[in-house]
């Protein structure tokens, strides 16, 4: 076994493998970049080596510098993690080469499998079931027009070395393919300095399963069953959950046979991934296989009872698989939800900045579930426009889906952050959504229960109980804290401008209690934890425990519950009354403005001053963490002003074109 690894990543992956490392009695080594020099995974490393500048392209992405660092440190091996270097085989060659264990698949796996365009030919020569497609290579726009109308739309526009979302548009017209073919291709270049692409259809309604197999150098490979995926907004998956809702018995059976079958074929060694696209009938072909360790493998280390991370450890030092197929099992079930710095109010843009609290949920067994929360950054850490936004994987487990489903809505609401925007409030809305806890799913999921972005969502009447509780008991609180308190006990509780009249109490047991006026039932909160100051309050409400995300403003309070999120005030019936009469104030009006949705880099302007343009044409291309956003007109228009050209730094909401 090894005495020393090199992990050459960063975040929440590299502090993921130094705590199995750890474990395992084996010493750590992490490549840093400029951006990353106080980061957590640095801190808990034993030894920490300097790479270079904080882009990517200069520091972990530089193959002679990961090489250089390990031989400064004695390592024995690389872990890559995912992403960067992981799934490139000249870089595994060259470890070998220079006698250098890598921590993954052998190169000729990740080779075969790397490139999309082999990888969907070895798999049909393998007896795989394989999507309509074509993966030659495509000469030119025309080309691409001809082979999409053979394959018949909609067709999926694919990098061939692409990964992580990046690098795939879908086409339902010519016209959608005569943009999307240059706009992937440009992507693809700057991702992955590949710019070629391939077509497949587009299976209608799909679902994304994959199967994650695992295997040694002696020829051993088993599958550790499936994991749902389907869950994605622009193509990068955001909730993930193992096993899949859609597969029977027979079905998870002939996936990982097929997924085995691969494997074997290409003699595959370590952790890896084979994706599927499923139909609604359970039908499933193969989409592709990902030759290192996943985002969302700690849904099937919850639900097999098996580290992968210490799995691959073992195989590269040449261990044989301790366990085969029939030890294994599926035990419970496990949901993992991507927590990322992005605004789910804007499109889900990315959001950078300092992380000024991040409060996290306790993990471990809890009332019923089990939480366990994979983070590589602290409160006060830096979220960099460098790499990909990611907080944490927030992963819940319990003995049925429904149960692991509550238990993230408590982890959730156990989460707070302040400093960037987040979307931990969109992943409450989906925990909350029947579609959702009844498993009828598909990759458009997002796009079906968001058609018009996200806003957040109207309280139920469990949400506006808790945001009549807590406010009541904050403004109890606050006012005996004054030294003013008052024997008032009827009060009119606004949220928005919805008012809910209340007469506050105590029972025996010392529970506020809250009489609704009009609807005869009254609300009991006991075990209330929460003073002035705190960013979150707990309680427990009609014997149900809650935590709300509050904040106190100039004539009320702000509190998030799961999804919604409310301005709410405690006033005395006559001040209610009085509010009632004030008008509200009218938000500036941006209609005739196209804004940068998020600070980046212009690509190009495609409109100039006095044109006259169409509701849907492209007016600008912003470039930001490496994603290309296509920026449209939602009316008919003619342009007044351009505000940036080619090649400008742009920050958020600055004006990019102004229509007349």
């Amino acid at each position: 076994m090894f005495s020393k690894i090199l992990i050459a990543n960063r975040g929440e992956i590299a502090v993921r493998i130094i705590k199995t490392a750890r474990r395992m009695g084996i010493r750590t080594v992490v490549v840093h970049s400029d951006a990353d020099a106080g980061s957590m995974a640095v801190e808990m490393a034993d030894e920490a080596i300097h790479i270079g500048p904080s882009p990517a392209a200069e520091s972990y992405l530089v193959q002679d510098k990961i090489v250089e660092a390990v031989r400064r440190s004695g390592a024995e091996a690389v872990h890559p993690g995912f992403g960067f270097l992981s799934e490139n085989p000249v870089f595994a060659r060259r470890l070998e080469a220079e006698g250098i264990a890598f921590i993954g698949p052998n190169p000729h796996a990740i080779e075969a499998m790397g490139d999309k365009i082999t990888s969907k030919k070895f798999a049909a020569q393998a007896g795989v079931s394989t999507v309509p497609g074509y993966m030659g290579l495509i000469e030119s726009d025309d080309h691409a027009l001809q082979i999409a109308n053979e394959i018949g739309y909609p067709v999926m526009i694919k990098a061939s070395a692409g990964g992580g979302g990046k690098g795939i548009r879908v086409a339902h017209s010519d016209a959608d393919m005569a943009e999307g073919f240059s706009a992937v291709k440009a992507e693809a270049l700057t991702a992955f300095g590949d710019d070629r692409v391939f077509l497949e259809k587009f299976i209608i309604d799909p679902r994304h399963i994959e199967i994650q197999v695992l295997g040694d150098k002696h020829g051993n490979i088993v599958s550790l069953f499936d994991r749902e995926c389907s869950i994605q907004r622009r193509n990068q998956k955001v909730i993930e959950e193992a096993p899949s809702p859609l597969l029977d018995d027979a079905t998870r059976k002939a996936m990982s046979e097929q997924a085995v079958a691969l494997a074997r074929a290409v003699n595959y060694n370590s952790a890896g991934t084979v994706e599927f696209v499923a139909g609604q009938d359970r039908s499933f072909f193969f989409l592709e296989m990902n030759t290192r360790l996943q985002v969302e493998h700690p849904v099937t280390e919850l639900i097999t009872g098996v580290d992968l991370v210490e799995q691959m450890i073992r195989s590269a030092a040449g261990e044989r698989m301790a366990f085969g197929q029939d030890d294994l099992k599926i035990d419970g079930w496990a949901i993992e939800s991507r927590i990322y710095a992005e605004d789910p109010y804007r499109g889900f843009l990315p959001s950078i900045g300092r992380l000024v609290r991040y409060d996290q949920p306790e993990e471990g067994e809890q009332d019923g579930y089990t939480v366990r929360n994979d983070s590589g950054v602290r409160e006060g850490d830096e979220i960099s426009m460098f790499y990909d936004p990611m907080i944490a994987k927030l992963n819940t487990w319990a003995p049925t889906r429904l149960a692991a489903i509550e238990g993230m809505k408590r982890a959730l609401e156990d989460t707070h952050l302040q400093g960037v925007g987040h979307n931990v409030p969109f992943l409450a809305a989906v925990m909350d959504q029947e579609r959702f806890r009844s498993g009828a799913l598909s990759t458009s999921y997002i796009k079906d229960a968001f058609p018009d972005g996200f806003r957040g969502a109207a309280p139920d009447r469990r949400r506006t109980d808790i945001l009549i509780a807590t406010a009541a008991a904050m403004n109890e609180i606050l006012t005996e804290q004054s030294g003013d308190p008052s024997d008032r006990t009827d009060w009119i509780v606004l949220i928005d401008r919805d008012a809910h009249g209340v007469s506050l109490g105590y029972d025996d047991e010392e529970a506020l209690t809250l009489d609704l006026a009009g609807e005869d039932r009254a609300l009991q909160l006991s075990d209330i934890d929460w003073r002035p100051g705190l960013a979150q309050f707990r309680g427990v409400l009609d014997h149900e425990p809650f935590t709300a995300e509050v904040a106190r403003i100039a004539d009320g309070f702000t509190i998030r519950t799961g999804a919604t999120t409310a301005r709410v005030r405690v006033l005395t019936p006559r001040m209610a009354a009085l509010f009632a009469r004030l008008p509200e104030k009218q938000a500036a009006d941006t209609s005739k403005l196209i804004q940068s949705p998020m600070p980046g880099l212009v690509v190009s302007i495609a409109v100039e001053v006095g044109q006259e343009v169409k509701a849907g044409e492209t007016v600008a291309v912003i470039e930001a963490m490496k994603m290309q956003n296509i920026l449209k007109a939602d009316r008919d228009g003619v342009v007044k002003a351009v505000g940036a050209r080619a090649g400008d730094p742009v920050a958020a909401d600055d004006v990019l074109v102004e229509f007349a």
